[in-house]
């Protein structure tokens, strides 16, 4: 069903709705806001009254939340859009990585990536194997190639070997059970010199002669696409007020309820944020192979520098980690930057830096939390969870969902439940987000860097 929707008329429906609640008019954030909208929707139409019809007056019953398998009472929870909307527009997490709404409670999340197949071995040899299992000619593995078997390089990325197959593994379908650990070879990542033409005496990969390209059969590339299933997970809180709260409140123009609300709309965004960013840091730089393929940044003041001069050199490993990203992953260069208060008030400092410019637009107002401005095109943001003194740098690229990297996917960003508590007759509220944080593609690591500045002072 979540494919066949029209995203053009949802769009058109909710674009309007979100833009004015929100003030959000980026055109990415609009597109999947929209759908997201369009999905809670239906869920909240779903929503009926549930009573007894066993009993002549079966009433209500005591308020109660569902826990575990134990069923809630009666009361139907109205799923607020409005509060679900402040949550997505409030969550800086989710303009960092792409985002594909969820129409239920489990999904696919589906991806592509190119890799290399291998096509024939020779005049007619395919690579099918006894076991009726088409195998790919190169794979991946950590373990030493097999007789009859070569090895024709090494992966830039992880350091496995590739190892092109021989005719007597992939006949007897023993490809398998002689490499248990064996993977495709993604192409963007890894290049295999020899694939499409041949090895010079150096052994690097250098074009063939006319006669030898006449004879040699085309090895094939192919476009695979990948599905991972998904399940959505919870975070939750709730709280109440007291019934003298609500009236006394009202004195002074305040609603404990909304103020309650807005209390837990910050908890659940701080969640996810944190969840975001702490998932990005563990993963940034995972499972790579050799030197070169990280960064470390010393920033101090050298004889004749100054403070200034040694502030500067931050924009230099930021754009650096920047395109670090490009090298290592192939699909880009890195977007966003993640930094604490000591190193965002550095870098509003030397905004204006003339000596050795760069195109930026740090914001140079002091308490700017979230977005601070760009370097080079690389957005930053302030994570305020961290401590102010905290000197790691964050940098990462936000894709578009089918290549390598985390992927958000939404059930339902924020549920909220009222109900009256029965006793005190307060009322209660619930409020509870439902989401994927999912890692897709070979090598999701390539997509985030990060790296601390040693020695260093403001």
């Amino acid at each position: 069903m979540a494919n066949l929707i029209n995203e053009a008329e949802i769009r058109g429906t909710w674009a309007p709705i979100i833009e004015e609640a929100t003030g959000i008019n980026e055109s990415s954030k609009l597109a999947w806001m929209s759908e997201y909208c369009h999905n809670h929707k239906l869920y909240e139409d779903a929503n009926i009254m549930s009573l007894n019809p066993g009993m002549n007056l079966a009433g209500m019953g005591n308020t109660s939340f569902p826990t575990g398998n134990a069923n809630g009472s009666g009361d139907k929870a109205p799923t607020l859009l409005p509060l679900a909307m402040q949550v997505a527009a409030q969550t800086i997490g989710l303009d960092l990585v792409p985002v594909v709404p969820m129409a239920g409670p489990m999904g696919l999340l589906s991806y592509l990536d190119f890799v290399y197949e291998g096509g024939t071995l020779g005049a007619d040899v395919a690579n099918g194997g006894a076991d009726g299992t088409v195998h790919p000619t190169y794979i991946r593995t950590a373990l030493a190639e097999s007789a009859g078997d070569v090895k024709v390089g090494t992966s830039r990325i992880d350091g496995l070997n590739i190892i092109k197959l021989g005719a007597a593994t992939l006949e007897a379908g023993l490809v398998t059970v002689t490499y248990a650990d064996a993977e495709l070879v993604p192409a963007l990542e890894d290049h295999i010199p020899e694939f499409s033409g041949a090895k010079d005496a150096n052994g690097l990969g250098a074009p063939m002669s006319r006669g030898l390209g006449e004879s040699t059969p085309d090895k094939v590339m192919g476009l695979s696409l990948f599905s991972k299933s998904v399940a959505a997970e919870t975070f939750q809180v709730a709280a109440a007020v007291t019934r003298e709260q609500v009236q006394d409140l009202k004195q002074f123009g305040v609603d404990a309820v909304a103020q309650v609300e807005a209390v837990l709309t910050n908890e659940l965004t701080q969640s996810i944020n944190n969840h975001i960013l702490n998932k990005m840091r563990s993963i940034a730089g995972e499972n790579l192979f050799g030197a070169g393929n990280t960064m470390d940044v010393a920033i101090n003041a050298a004889g004749g520098e100054t403070k200034g001069d040694a502030h500067r050199r931050i924009l230099t490993a930021i754009l650096a980690a920047g395109n670090l990203i490009a090298q290592r992953g192939r699909r880009g260069a890195g977007n966003f930057a993640v930094v604490g208060g000591k190193v965002a008030s550095a870098l509003q400092g030397v905004a204006g830096f003339v000596a050795y410019p760069m195109a930026q637009t740090i914001n140079q107002v002091a308490g700017a939390i979230y977005p601070l401005g760009s370097i080079a095109g690389i957005n930053v943001y302030t994570d305020p969870s961290v401590k102010f003194d905290d000197v790691e740098i964050l940098i990462g690229r936000k894709g578009d969902g089918n290549g390598p990297g985390l992927v958000f996917m939404p059930y339902l960003m924020a549920e909220s439940v009222q109900t009256i508590v029965e006793g005190t007759m307060a009322p209660k509220v619930a409020v509870k987000s439902r989401y994927a944080l999912v890692k897709a593609g070979f090598h999701p690591g390539t997509q985030y860097e990060k790296f601390s500045l040693a020695n260093f002072e403001l």
